[in-house]
């Protein structure tokens, strides 16, 4: 009989890691079946979707109002698997959600492999515990992550980022800014819709404030399938000169001079095309006060500013981002009347991007799922 994979995934960027990594291990073994939890990219790669995990993904407070529905999924899944044992979990990103899959995976002898770490070395290191427990093999996408996984126990492997596998293998150089012209300025509001919701209104008010200061600016804004309702409906009349586009990330990036993007996978993707950026995250100030500044270890939260191991951050960070957004805007409009400045952020963020410029995560990561697969000590 052939072998099945379950794989689970919560939001927009895993359903595209997760995607990737079923073709990749399709072509390392033509007879695998796959079913899982997951979105639109799972189900165009073949994977029978029980359950969409992926149009609602939220975070902090509105994660909360999801509850409910994890946990009817949760319960459908340990019955489904009690009926329909798969030889393989693969859980991708999302550790708040996929712990409790890789957990009923684990308790009936279902081999484990998670891929994209939780960030435990950058907050709330006591999930490496419950990772211990619950995880066979860990595919971690950024270099420093396998030692220091390993360094608590956990059997982790560095595959490479799964973002450069997706980008155009001949994505254009980013050219220096034109100060003749009005400014291109991309505005990258968030792949889930909560966190869209959060920060569209903000990211709206410094785009104003730019456009007042650079009559004529032109806004790029791509947007994902769980939030180009929400983008659209909010910055189609609010924005002068808006390009508003559904995944079209590849295509507006490389035309900017700048990018305000909140903070993620998306401030790396812009890196990667060597455009200067500013990263925001609207959070609550009490909630950042009585628990975010007590967790978080890091200096710094963009990788773009992590990665490239500088003292000071290439990225300019506002997070948490609230209270008046003049500051962000006023920080813009200085880099745009200083060329200099921004050419040098840019060659910065080229000699950052080199250290990981290379694909093959999603085969690597493959190549350890069919180690699992092929092995006999956990059955």
């Amino acid at each position: 009989m052939p072998k099945r994979v379950f794989v689970t995934v919560a939001e927009v960027s895993g359903d595209l890691h997760a995607s990737n990594l079923v073709r990749e291990l399709k072509k390392l073994d033509p007879t695998l079946e796959f079913e899982g939890h997951g979105g639109p990219r799972l189900r165009d790669a073949g994977v029978k979707i029980h359950h969409d995990t992926v149009s609602r993904a939220a975070m902090g407070l509105a994660a909360v109002g999801r509850a409910r529905e994890i946990s009817k999924i949760l319960k459908w899944t340990k019955r489904h698997f009690d009926q329909h044992h798969p030889d393989l979990q693969i859980c991708v990103d999302s550790w708040s959600m996929n712990y409790h899959f890789a957990k009923i995976a684990r308790a009936r002898g279902i081999p484990v492999l998670y891929y994209i770490a939780p960030q435990t070395w950058a907050s709330r290191e006591g999930r490496v515990k419950k990772m211990r427990r619950v995880i066979d093999r860990l595919a971690c996408i950024l270099p420093f992550e396998e030692k220091y996984f390993r360094d608590h126990g956990v059997n982790a492997t560095y595959v490479g980022h799964p973002l450069f596998d997706e980008l155009p293998k001949d994505r254009p150089a980013q050219n220096e800014y034109d100060a003749t012209r009005p400014p291109v300025i991309g505005l990258l509001c968030g792949s889930r819709k909560s966190v869209a919701r959060a920060n569209v209104p903000r990211i709206i008010q410094v785009a104003n404030q730019i456009n007042r200061a650079f009559p004529g600016t032109k806004f790029l804004v791509p947007t994902t399938v769980a939030t180009d309702a929400l983008v659209r409906a909010a910055c189609s009349l609010a924005i002068p000169h808006a390009e508003i586009a559904l995944d079209s990330f590849d295509r507006l990036i490389p035309q900017c001079d700048f990018c305000l993007t909140v903070s993620g996978t998306a401030a790396l993707h812009v890196a990667a095309y060597r455009v200067p950026l500013a990263v925001v995250y609207h959070g609550n100030p009490l909630l950042w006060h009585l628990i975010g500044r007590w967790i978080i270890k890091t200096r710094t939260f963009s990788l773009a500013n992590i990665l490239s191991g500088k003292p000071n951050q290439i990225a300019r960070e506002f997070i948490p981002w609230y209270g008046s957004t003049q500051p962000v805007a006023d920080y813009i409009i200085d880099l745009l009347k200083n060329p200099s400045e921004l050419n040098r952020q840019r060659n910065e963020l080229n000699e950052m991007i080199r250290q990981i410029d290379s694909p093959g995560a999603s085969t690597n990561a493959a190549k350890i799922a069919m180690e699992l697969l092929t092995t006999d000590e956990h059955r």
